[in-house]
């Protein structure tokens, strides 16, 4: 990806990598993630800058935060559910789980309510995501060419949008914890000398780039190939959803997410054998060595999750799917930085939380309020550069009622 590379495999490997500081490896991405995303992206960030843009994120994506949003994400996802199948019995179900993403990340991290600007986004974000791994070549017609102009557009939609937020922090109108661009907007206020708009418009692009998570559209795949699995989660979830028939309020909460253990679980094994993550990108900031092998300064190293999560010994028969890998109090546990879907180290994926949550009540809606059937039964899984079902995963859906 534009300089030379050393791709280094295993679980020693990854620790290496991920588990070195910012003395040995930095977080030196492709120039195609560094444009569309920006020069000041989280994952290029280092020093205070690095840890004062990361604080004001993660606040947003720890457990105590994401719980007083669950209510907001129950109703945007039942919302969606229901619209998309109000006149039709047939989801294209990685469309509506990209659109489904998109809106939650855009009203719950951003703040952002307005039904036909989240559209030109997301369209705009669709062309930045495909761009971030293409070819960096500058022509017309080109992915990398159409990002460049997406980001372009992003931008020019994103700065009205900074500026409100930004008299309306001034005037109090808005509390910095409301999203996370009202807090980088009042961290900037508070730090001008380290933080500037460009950083907030760049991390602004990360975050939405990676909220394109694909795990629930992979969940409905798995589900529908496998009955006894399906059955598994359907029931756990339906255990859920009886559970709330006593309440005034029948939105899933904390302590429900937290119930869905074995769903979870069927989720964790996707992302073993499909990892969202599946590799990425740091440079050596001096002469280094791994293995007896020299790393020049300047040099970048690349690791891949599929060497340790397709490794038999420790994934013992490791293309057969078996969510139990993953269940507590096993008598030989994961060792560390063999499981790494979301990266590892000080720049694992900040989302991973969020993501956990998304999945789960997407999945809940999903199994409780339709039976369905793949249109498409021998669909494959292809990189875009995410992994999705070749031909979109249409299925046919059927609304279901549970008996109490």
């Amino acid at each position: 990806m534009g300089a030379p590379t050393v791709v280094i495999i295993g679980q020693s490997g990854n620790k290496f990598i991920l588990g070195s500081d910012e003395t040995v490896l930095i977080a030196k991405q492709p120039k195609t993630l560094s444009t569309i995303a920006g020069k000041h992206n989280i994952f290029e960030l280092t020093g205070s800058r690095y840890q004062l843009i990361k604080g004001a994120m993660s606040s947003f994506m720890k457990p105590s935060s994401l719980q007083t949003n669950i209510k907001q994400m129950d109703d945007l996802i039942t919302s969606l559910f229901l619209k998309s199948t109000k006149e039709t019995d047939v989801i294209p179900t990685v469309g509506f789980m990209k659109r489904l993403t998109f809106n939650i990340a855009s009203a719950v991290l951003f703040g952002i309510q307005d039904d036909l600007l989240i559209e030109e986004f997301s369209h705009d974000f669709s062309l930045a995501f495909k761009a971030v791994w293409s070819i960096p070549v500058n022509f017309p017609g080109t992915a990398y060419w159409r990002g460049l102009r997406a980001r372009s557009r992003i931008i020019a939609r994103l700065m009205p949008i900074i500026r409100k937020k930004s008299a309306d922090l001034r005037e109090g109108r808005l509390h910095p914890a409301s999203d996370i661009l009202s807090s980088l907007i009042a961290l900037k206020t508070q730090n001008e000398d380290v933080i500037t708009y460009e950083m907030i418009v760049d991390n602004f692009v990360t975050l939405m780039i990676a909220s394109h998570d694909t795990s629930a559209i992979l969940m409905s795949l798995i589900l529908s190939k496998d009955p006894e699995i399906h059955l598994k989660v359907y029931e756990e979830q339906v255990e859920i959803q009886r559970d709330q028939e006593g309440r005034d309020d029948r939105n899933l909460t904390w302590d429900d997410i937290q119930k869905m253990k074995y769903t979870w679980r069927v989720a964790q094994e996707l992302m073993r054998i499909i990892p969202p993550v599946f590799g990425s990108f740091r440079k050596a900031v001096n002469d280094t060595s791994f293995g007896g092998f020299d790393i020049p300064k300047g040099w970048q190293v690349f690791w891949s999750a599929y060497s340790t999560h397709m490794d038999n010994d420790i994934f013992v028969n490791p293309t057969e799917f078996d969510p139990s890998r993953f269940e507590t109090n096993l008598p030989t546990p994961i060792p560390p930085y063999a499981y790494i879907p979301f990266g590892g180290g000080q720049h694992s994926c900040l989302g991973n939380e969020f993501a956990r949550v998304e999945t789960l009540i997407t999945i809940h809606k999903l199994v409780t309020m339709y039976e369905w059937s793949l249109i498409h039964p021998n669909e494959v899984i292809t990189r875009q550069p995410m992994p999705y079902p070749s031909m979109g995963l249409p299925i046919k859906v059927k609304p279901i009622s549970i008996a109490s």
